[in-house]
């Protein structure tokens, strides 16, 4: 992103240092999309109906997914709501001159545009929080199948893992949010897509975001490295192109990595999302069109939102959300040399997004709900059509792997019809309870119906980036015998994994940390 060898886009990955312990690393997030969530929450959208047809030429719309898997909707509460996904996009486009001014070095220009911010906005089915859960543009995931919309060529699925960033690229944003609904399980009913030029034409018109530092930053090294960023020590409001500068900061903030630069943007996000709330001057009808005009002109949307009236009535709904319910957090995940993987606290918090269950604790939870009761909306293949690979986990800190368990849990499916059932010969390590496990969103119907067949409850099927198929790994817990014995379910765990650096959408005493080597 930067030719300057800034914090912008670079296509190799991350920085990792070369000496001392590996920082841990936060998650790039938001960035350009904080704005587009800020607007669409106070509703400036409605401003256009001052020019309604002339804002409606000004967006740009495309398919919403490109993929050929579904993910199903979610069943509506009592009171027959349904929450609403909305996925936000930055895209790294250097397909004007101002985006690339903007954006990088001059060879970029026209270069396959990459997703480097993804941000899942979650509004819950009472409309009462949102949840937001943002991917570094580095995790490595399965990118499907995807046809480009424009001239139906074919993006064959991913052999291997993929930088989720370049999904993208293969045919447009319709196949990031294919990508997403297969990784996550969850179904998407919108995204919105924004460029360079986008968030710093719409800072402007907002009239600037107050930000904090602890201390006088420049983010410059001696090597050139750094956004440009200059702020003396305390709140000040920042705007256009040094809104950008912030967004992108990662050399001066704490101990340079990524997670220090996600911190920084969500509390971006979350002082935007405050000052247009309270900002009465932004009542102004002139602010307000100008507002809306540089907004239109910046969004790429699907069909589903592609007039002014839809993106009015829509942030009519995100609006009911006070900012003290809005939980922005990261995707947790681990390293893969360069690159990061989603963990099982990832799982976990796409199963809580999944069932609409707030992430900041507060509201209705129903903590004696097991997840016996949570049936799969993905329904299950007929048995014989199930693909299912058995594991022997059985092997203790004591006792060696029960003999043949794998074989003979295989041959127990078999007898129920799962004929494509088979034992895996290899060395495994040991697990203390029975799993089944499933990587994609529409494997997960027959992975419950494999443990239903065994006996085994459903708080044991789990999604897991670690295999390829239905997967079942037979436990400690049953080393012999055929009838499995379920241990007494547990209450699900319906809290915010810690790993998700969860921050509240009122907090407005956050401030930046500055790397003493970065003041002046």
């Amino acid at each position: 992103m930067d030719g300057d060898g800034g914090d912008g886009v670079d296509p190799a990955g991350p920085r990792v240092p070369h000496d001392g312990p590996r920082p841990r690393r936060g998650r790039r997030a938001l960035k350009w999309s904080a704005a587009v969530l800020a607007l669409l929450i106070l509703g400036t959208a409605g401003a256009g109906y001052l020019y309604y047809r002339h804002l409606n030429a000004n967006l740009k719309q495309v398919p919403l997914n490109l993929g050929d898997g579904k993910v199903a909707e979610p069943t509506p509460n009592a009171a027959g709501q349904t929450p609403l996904n909305i996925l936000l996009i930055g895209s790294d486009a250097r397909d004007t001159e101002e985006n690339q001014e903007l954006g990088g070095a001059r060879e970029t220009f026209g270069s396959t545009p990459l997703a480097d911010v993804q941000m899942l906005v979650h509004l819950s089915a009472d409309r009462s929080n949102l949840s937001v859960i943002s991917m570094p543009r580095d995790t490595l995931v399965h990118i499907p199948k995807c046809t480009d919309p424009d001239d139906g060529k074919v993006y064959p699925a991913s052999r291997g893992r993929m930088m989720t960033n370049q999904s993208l690229g293969h045919g447009g944003p319709g196949c990031t949010v294919a990508t997403w609904q297969e990784l996550t399980g969850i179904h998407i009913d919108h995204f919105v897509m924004v460029d360079f030029a986008g968030v710093v034409s719409m800072a402007d018109a907002i009239g600037g975001v107050p930000v904090c530092v602890d201390a006088n930053i420049h983010s410059r090294d001696s090597q050139g490295h750094g956004s440009g960023l200059k702020l003396p020590e305390g709140t000040h409001p920042v705007q256009g192109e040094q809104a950008l500068q912030w967004l992108r900061t990662r050399y001066g903030f704490e101990d340079g990595s990524d997670l220090a630069r996600a911190k920084a943007q969500h509390m971006y996000m979350n002082s935007m999302v405050r000052e247009l709330r309270e900002n009465a001057t932004l009542s102004s009808p002139n602010k307000l069109r100008r507002l809306a005009e540089r907004a239109t002109e910046a969004l790429t949307v699907d069909p589903g939102l592609d007039t002014v009236k839809k993106l009015y009535d829509l942030s009519n709904e995100l609006r009911k959300v006070k900012p003290e319910r809005i939980t922005m957090t990261t995707m947790p995940n681990r390293y893969v040399g360069a690159r990061v993987e989603p963990t099982e606290d990832a799982e976990r918090l796409f199963r809580l997004v999944r069932e609409d269950i707030p992430l900041d604790g507060k509201g209705v939870r129903k903590k004696e709900r097991t997840a016996a009761e949570r049936k799969s909306d993905d329904p299950a293949a007929a048995d014989g059509e199930i693909a299912v690979q058995v594991r022997n986990g059985t092997r203790t800190e004591t006792l060696a792997p029960a003999r043949g368990r794998a074989t003979t849990v295989a041959g127990l499916l078999a007898d129920e019809g799962f004929t494509r059932a088979v034992a895996d010969p290899s060395a495994v390590p040991g697990a203390d309870r029975t799993v089944v496990r499933y990587p994609s969103a529409e494997l997960e119907g027959d992975a419950q119906r494999v443990a239903e067949a065994l006996g085994i409850p459903l708080s044991a099927v789990r999604r897991s980036t670690d295999v390829s198929g239905v997967t079942l790994t037979v436990g400690a817990d049953w080393r012999e015998g055929t009838a499995y014995r379920a241990p007494k379910e547990a209450a699900a765990d319906d809290s915010t994994p810690e790993s998700a650096n969860a921050l509240n959408g009122a907090d407005d005493k956050a401030c930046m940390h500055v790397n003493p080597a970065f003041t002046w």
